[in-house]
C-alpha cells in the first residue's frame, strides 16, 4: 500500500481527500501546516507528497525548497504533487521549478489526484524494461533504469522522478523529435493540457542540471511547433 503525505491547511478538503485516496488503496497521513509537513517528510517514509502552496509556518515552495535542498534526507527525492491556486500559473512554473513532479489546481478532483499520484507511482517503480540492467546510453549522457540515475561523464545528476522520466522518452528517441504530446503521456502519465508548461519546465530542469556538469545548452533543442529532440549526447 502507497503512503500518501497531504500537507494542507483546508481541513475540510484534506478530509475529503483523505477519505477518497484511503477508499482508493492509499494509506494517508495528514499535515495542516507547512512545519509539521516538513518534519513528517523528513522523518518518516512517504511514497509521495501532495503539497498546498499556501500554508502556514512554511509555505509549500519553502518546504520543497527545503526538502530538495536536504540530499541527505530520504525526503529529498519524495515525489510531489504541487496544489496552487486555479488559474496562477506562476505558482504552477515556479514548483515545477524548484523539484515538484506535478501540479492539480485547486479545487483539486479526488479522482484526478489518484490517478496523478498513481501515475507518479508508476515512475518511481518503472517498467520491467526500466529496472533491467541494460544502462541508455547517447555520447557522454547515461542512464541507469534500476536505479533511475543518470550521469554525464561519470558525474551522478540528481534528477526528479518526472526529470528523470522525461529525459528517458527523449533518450530512448535520440535524434527525432518528440512532441510534447507525446512526452507528457509517456514521461508523466497523462494526457497534455491546453496552457500546460510541465513538458517545457522539466527540459529546462535538465538542461540547467547537465549544464552544471558541462553538458552543452543545445543537447536537448527545441523544435518550434513540434516537440523536443537530444541531439546525441556530445559536450
Amino acid at each position: 500500500m502507497s503512503h500518501i503525505l497531504l500537507v494542507d491547511d483546508d481541513t475540510e478538503l484534506t478530509e475529503l481527500l483523505e477519505e477518497f485516496l484511503i477508499g482508493e488503496g492509499f494509506e494517508v497521513t495528514v499535515a495542516n501546516d507547512g512545519g509539521n509537513g516538513l518534519e513528517l517528510a523528513r522523518k518518516q517514509s512517504f511514497d509521495a507528497l501532495v503539497l498546498d502552496v499556501m500554508l502556514p509556518v512554511h509555505n509549500g515552495f519553502d518546504v520543497l525548497r527545503k526538502l530538495r535542498e536536504d540530499t541527505a534526507n530520504p525526503g529529498h527525492s519524495l515525489p510531489v504533487v504541487m496544489l496552487t491556486a486555479k488559474g496562477d500559473t506562476v505558482d504552477r512554473i515556479v514548483g515545477l521549478e524548484m523539484g515538484a513532479d506535478d501540479y492539480l489546481p485547486k479545487p483539486c478532483n479526488p479522482r484526478e489526484l489518484a490517478a496523478r499520484l498513481r501515475a507518479i507511482l508508476r515512475r518511481g517503480r518503472g517498467s520491467e524494461a526500466e529496472t533491467s540492467d541494460n544502462a541508455l546510453s547517447s555520447g557522454p549522457l547515461r542512464l541507469v533504469p534500476r536505479e533511475h540515475l543518470c550521469h554525464w561523464e561519470e558525474q551522478v545528476i540528481n534528477l526528479t522522478g518526472a526529470e528523470y522520466a522525461v529525459l528517458r522518452v527523449l533518450v530512448e528517441n535520440v535524434g527525432e523529435v518528440v512532441s510534447k504530446e507525446v512526452l507528457t503521456e509517456q514521461a508523466l502519465g497523462r494526457k497534455l493540457m491546453p496552457y500546460d508548461r510541465s513538458i517545457d519546465v522539466h527540459v529546462s530542469n535538465i538542461r540547467k542540471k547537465l549544464a552544471e556538469r558541462g553538458a552543452s545548452r543545445d543537447l536537448i533543442i527545441n523544435i518550434r511547433g513540434a516537440g523536443y529532440m537530444l541531439t546525441g549526447g556530445q559536450g
